[in-house]
């Protein structure tokens, strides 16, 4: 079992729940430039490709570090919201 509680962390002053990592976000920018100016290289590279298979798994790869994963709809609620949610679900059951 972890050494601490659910929700708590060692650091209490770290980054925040739902502040994005500075260092990630850098690493995508990074990346997003590169795309931008290798594109033609990129392009050429696609089209040596013989089987679809191939050229989507190249798109897809690529893909990733461009558009963000999704995301589930519960994961963007705070806690508070979350917690509104769970009440409101409760006396929805509740009621007849």
């Amino acid at each position: 079992m972890g050494q601490f509680k659910q929700g708590e962390s060692g650091n209490p002053s770290g980054r925040p729940k739902g502040i994005p990592n500075k260092n990630s976000e850098k690493i995508r920018e990074a990346i997003q430039r590169f795309l931008a100016g290798n594109l033609k290289r990129l392009q050429s590279d696609f089209d040596s490709l013989k089987s679809p298979a191939q050229r989507l798994q190249f798109f897809e790869r690529l893909l990733k570090f461009v558009v963000p994963p999704p995301q589930n709809e519960l994961e963007r609620l705070d806690d508070e919201s979350l917690d509104r949610l769970i009440e409101k679900l409760k006396n929805d059951r509740l009621k007849p």
